[in-house]
């Protein structure tokens, strides 16, 4: 017999009984958005990250004694990255109205604007939903944006099963509470897309105890879920959704005609941690076996509602579905997802290794049009001397009307072009000095990410955004010194633990630890397959060059094959790459060490225009510096 799950009760934190009071995500945001003020009160706060939206304070802009620059983030929730043509020009047109003029692409396929003023923020919202997007759902306690691989092929149909069931899945756990359309609509529901019959039917449906009977939130109750919640649907072999980083990772499996069969499933992984507290910790997936297509609502719900009554709701910090599991265990927690399902999960099916995919440049879509991979460094979307691609973007969606899918790496795919637009459009973005050849893009800067830090993120110990083209740079120039020019790896940077750009999973990764200091993290996988580890707690930036240049000589030198930075320092183990450093000669070295290489000053402004032409023409700085003197050199020869 199958028993309903009985959770205990415990003591609730402080934003437990924000969320309780707050008549489903209503109130207090819904009186304070109507006060003469520049800001909201900390219950709202909570509240209106429910909403899409958190407010921050540009810390550029802080006088001592003045009040604080408050400003607000807008962030999209957009199911695989989807951005239909009229939903990305209005999200232009409110960078320019109401934002700082950019917009960025996050590392969960959605749209960020930054800079709204509390007085705009009812406009903005409104305008995004009447243009087919919404926000509802963006940030807080319950599921994020439903990630899938951006790749819009329409002859692989394991790629349309991602996209379709990951708006299958977002719809499913979508708060269904009014309030949204109350606060933001005045009560008028926007047009949407007709939800899915079996979604509708999965979320009536009761189960063992999945759904909470006559409420308005037959999901999530009234307290929503203790922490975020993240989902994504994927393929096998293509890891370009960060899969191991997700609550739920679902992986589509189809017969030999291509048909639908079922899902993989992967649950409990998550990247968030707090400095010095080791009970904080990012953690992987794991596999926990496979559901067929027909069962795969109920089987998602069952693993919400385990998360749901049993995650922590005590502790914050403690409040995500990685620590459930892995404080429970995976036998433990499969059991209890068991218990809600109402039988067995059945073993996973065999798959193949998973690698990462960012789609850029020109390609086929496998119906006679093609899509195009546009590279955008941190996601920042925006004019910037010889690069516009801002303008870019604007004109080629106004003229030929296409859509457009966020991709995981913060990037944008503009899809369903015709061949013959190809040539026009291509000669566009030359004009505006936007790269599509993915080959011409330093492999650095096109494998990294970076969170936005400073000066706006609240949470942000350091910055990331704004340093990461200089740390780069300076990587490049040192692989080169040391005869590694052609060498790259995936590195990540963050101004915090939080991890929103993933360093956890990247070959090097940097995380703020303190003003203009890092910690270290070395030996994820090329493929994010296999989580980094904590090589250093500080590292200057200045000492970058110092700090690595023993382990890129030791991997040089002791490296098997074509192995990787991340996969050498996984084989060699950390008390290796420390014993090597400790006995590093730099002076051994043929070249010159950078302490004592020519350096050559120029005016802020000059370099500044350096690096945005290096940035367009996917070339390092020094080389783009070193030709322009050695042209000028040639002139006096001459």
């Amino acid at each position: 017999m199958v028993t309903t799950p009985t959770p205990p009760v415990k003591k609730l934190s402080k934003v437990e009984g924000i969320k309780e009071r707050s008549n489903y995500l209503r109130e207090p945001v819904a009186s304070e958005l109507l006060e003469d003020t520049n800001c909201f009160t900390e219950d709202a706060i909570q509240l209106l990250k429910f909403h899409g939206s958190y407010q921050q304070d540009n810390r550029d802009n802080r006088v001592k004694g003045q009040e604080k620059d408050y400003q607000f983030m807008l962030r999209t929730r957009n199911p695989g990255g989807f951005i239909p043509p009229q939903l990305y020009l209005t999200l232009d047109n409110l960078a320019e109205e109401y934002g700082n003029g950019t917009l960025r692409a996050t590392t969960r396929q959605g749209f960020q604007l930054h800079g709204i003023l509390k007085k705009n923020l009812k406009s903005a919202i409104a305008s995004i939903v009447k243009s087919m997007g919404s926000t509802l759902g963006a940030c807080g306690d319950l599921n994020r944006n439903v990630m899938a691989p951006p790749a819009p092929y329409k002859n692989r149909p394991e790629y349309q099963y991602a996209l379709e069931y990951a708006n299958n899945i977002a719809d499913l756990l979508r708060p269904q509470t009014g309030a949204y359309y109350e606060i933001w609509l005045d009560g008028e529901k926007a047009i949407a897309a007709e939800e899915h019959p079996a979604v509708k039917a999965a979320r009536q449906r009761n189960g063992n105890g999945t759904i909470l009977a006559d409420a308005a939130e037959p999901i999530y109750g009234t307290q929503y879920m203790p922490r975020k919640f993240k989902c994504a649907v994927t393929v096998p072999g293509d890891n370009s959704v960060d899969l191991y980083s997700q609550d739920v990772s679902l992986v589509v499996i189809t017969n030999k005609k291509g048909e639908l069969q079922g899902f993989n499933v992967f649950a409990g992984g998550g990247l968030g941690r707090t400095h010095n507290k080791e009970e904080t910790f990012p953690r992987a997936a794991d596999p926990i076996g496979y559901v067929d297509k027909d069962d795969v609502y109920d089987l998602v719900k069952a693993i919400v509602a385990t998360q749901r009554d049993y995650g922590d709701r005590t502790n914050r910090r403690h409040a995500r579905m990685k620590y459930l599991v892995e404080d429970w265990g995976v036998e433990r927690f499969v059991g209890k997802v068991e218990e809600y399902f109402g039988k067995a999960i059945a073993p996973s099916k065999p798959l193949p290794p998973f690698k990462y995919e960012d789609f850029l440049g020109w390609q086929e879509q496998g119906d006679g049009k093609l899509f195009l991979g546009i590279s955008i460094e941190n996601g920042r979307i925006k004019d910037e001397g010889d690069w516009q691609l801002r303008t870019a973007l604007r004109e080629i969606v106004q003229k030929y009307n296409l859509p457009m899918l966020v991709t995981p790496h913060q990037n944008a795919l503009l899809y369903d072009i015709d061949p013959a637009q190809k040539s026009p459009i291509q000669k566009l973005l030359k004009q505006y000095g936007v790269q599509t050849d993915p080959q011409a893009i330093d492999p650095l800067v096109r494998y990294s990410m970076a969170c936005p830090a400073m000066p706006t993120c609240g949470l942000a110990i350091t910055e990331s955004e704004r340093v990461i083209p200089g740390i780069l740079e300076r990587i490049r120039v040192l692989l080169a010194k040391l005869g590694m020019a052609k060498e790259h790896f995936v590195i990540r940077m963050t101004g915090c633990p939080n991890g929103c750009a993933r360093p956890y999973l990247a070959e090097l990764g940097f995380v703020g630890s303190f003003p203009e200091q890092y910690q270290v993290w070395l030996g994820g996988s090329a493929d994010q397959t296999r989580l980094a580890k904590t090589y250093t707690d500080k590292m200057h930036v200045n000492d970058l060059e110092s700090f690595l240049e023993p382990m890129f000589v030791y991997f040089k030198q002791s490296r098997q094959g074509k192995e990787s930075f991340g996969d050498f320092c996984d084989r060699v183990g950390f008390d290796a790459i420390r014993q090597f450093a400790a006995t590093y000669d730099p002076t051994s070295l043929k070249t010159r060490t950078l302490n004592n290489r020519p350096r050559i000053s120029i005016k802020p402004d000059v370099y500044g225009r350096l690096q945005e032409i290096a940035a367009s023409q996917g070339k390092p700085a020094s080389q783009l510096a070193t030709e322009a003197i050695e042209a000028y050199l040639q002139t006096i020869k001459d």
